[in-house]
Order: structure tokens, then C-alpha cells, then sequence
């Protein structure tokens, strides 16, 4: 059984099958995945679990670079799902993928801003005047997404805050910190009536694609691989549909 301390991401085990209670032969399978598919692959945890008789998916969200750095540190996990190709290539690099990884969604950037949007925002432009924007960092897939977008329509954005998750972009556009913030459309949708979401034509121009690959060493290779395929099949793709990702 694998374990992994993450001090700054926040760690989800689904329930369902494999409670444990029996002790014996349940297993855990450990995923690390981009913040930005929190909701789904809690969904597809479940799905899995539901499958596999005394397996517990234990999930860890956080932003695809960090992640990144926590498996180069020794971090341990059996998957590991990215929101850009940029980061899951660099774990190629460091020889930590057990085989070649395979894109399993699209998606692209929309502006939050809180309800009845009182800075009156409407459009990407209009980022760029007097308002409290936050933004990912440029090291995060969606902060390299927005410093694309920005750099291709020729607009200064000039952001009070630059975080490392899209999740903690939209936690300050929820909470009325920021006047708007730029995340991706399945955030918007995820946050439901928290937020309201403007699109913006140039978002179409960045598509970021989300690649999975198992980790190189788990204990677990081969159900690590039974996941990916699994997140890859009908149901994966089901359940990313609906959550407003795309294919790749």
C-alpha cells in the first residue's frame, strides 16, 4: 500500500468499494491529477472503486507543476494526469512515466466573475483595466494558457494575484477577493451558480490538452494502467463530457 504526504495539496479518497473493513487483500491506488479535474476524477474514482472489488482510489489535487515536482522529489503515486503536455513531458524526462502517456482531454480558458459581475466585465480586454484580476501562474497550465491568450491579443494584464491552482483562482472569485479571475469553462460550470462565466473568442486559440500516464515504479503497475485505460474508455469519457471538456 502506498502512501504520499503532501503538505500543500489537499488529499480526497473516494468511497465506495474497498472500505478496508476485512483488512487483507484491498488496495489503494494512489492519483495524482490537475486541480482542474477535481470533479470528475472524484467521479471516476467512485466509477472505478465501484468495478474493482476491494480497490480504494485515494486522489491528491493540485497544480500539474507542483505535482509534477512532488513525484521528481519521491513523491509516491501510481498515475498521474496532467492539465498540459508541458508538465507530463517533463516527467517523461525524468524517466517517471512506466509508458507512453495518451491525451485524454481538451480545454480551454473563460472569465469568471462573481454573480450580478459588478465590475462589468465583458470582455478579454477588459481585464487589462481597474480591477482586481488573479490569474494562475505562468508555471501552471492555466497561467501559461492566459500569458498565450494575453501575448496574442496584445493586452497588459496586470494581476493582483498569481496563483498556483485554477482552484484557488476561482476560491477568490467566489469569495468577492478578486473581480474576476481567469480559469477554465469546466471550472466555470463545476461552480455553478457561485460564479458567472464570460467567454471570450480568443480562448479558442489556446486549447490546453490533458495527458495520463502511470508512474513509473508502483507497486500497483498493473491496475495504475487499468485506471488509465479506464479514464480513456467510455465512461471516462462520459463523465469529462459532461463536466464541458473536450476531445482531444
Amino acid at each position: 500500500m502506498r502512501r504520499a504526504l503532501l503538505a500543500l495539496l489537499l488529499p480526497l479518497t473516494a468511497c465506495g468499494a474497498g472500505d478496508g473493513s476485512d483488512g487483507g487483500d484491498d488496495v489503494t491506488l494512489t492519483v495524482y491529477a490537475a486541480a482542474s479535474l477535481t470533479a470528475t476524477f472524484e467521479q471516476l474514482a467512485e466509477d472505478f472503486e465501484a468495478e474493482h472489488d476491494g480497490v480504494a482510489v485515494e486522489l491528491s489535487f493540485g497544480g500539474s507543476a507542483d505535482l509534477v515536482t512532488q513525484l521528481k522529489e519521491g513523491a509516491q503515486a501510481d498515475v498521474f494526469a496532467s492539465a498540459a503536455t508541458k508538465n507530463m513531458d517533463d516527467l517523461v524526462s525524468a524517466e517517471l512515466t512506466a509508458a507512453e502517456p495518451r491525451d485524454f482531454a481538451t480545454n480551454v480558458l473563460e472569465i469568471a466573475v462573481p454573480p450580478g459581475n459588478p465590475a462589468g466585465v465583458t470582455s478579454f480586454q477588459d481585464l487589462a483595466g481597474d480591477l482586481n484580476l488573479v490569474v494562475c501562474a505562468p508555471e501552471v497550465p492555466c497561467g501559461a494558457a492566459a500569458q498565450q491568450v494575453a501575448e496574442a491579443a496584445g493586452v497588459t494584464l496586470a494581476p493582483v494575484s498569481e496563483e498556483q491552482s485554477v482552484t484557488d483562482v476561482l476560491a477568490k472569485v467566489t469569495s468577492g477577493e478578486a473581480d474576476a479571475g481567469l480559469v477554465y469553462i469546466t471550472d466555470v460550470i463545476a461552480a455553478g451558480g457561485d460564479v458567472e462565466g464570460i467567454e471570450f473568442p480568443e480562448a479558442a486559440d489556446v486549447v490546453n490538452t490533458y495527458p495520463i500516464a502511470a508512474v513509473a515504479g508502483s507497486d500497483e503497475a498493473d491496475l495504475a494502467q487499468e485506471f488509465v485505460d479506464f479514464v480513456l474508455g467510455e465512461t471516462g469519457r462520459s463523465v469529462l463530457q459532461a463536466a464541458g471538456f473536450g476531445q482531444p
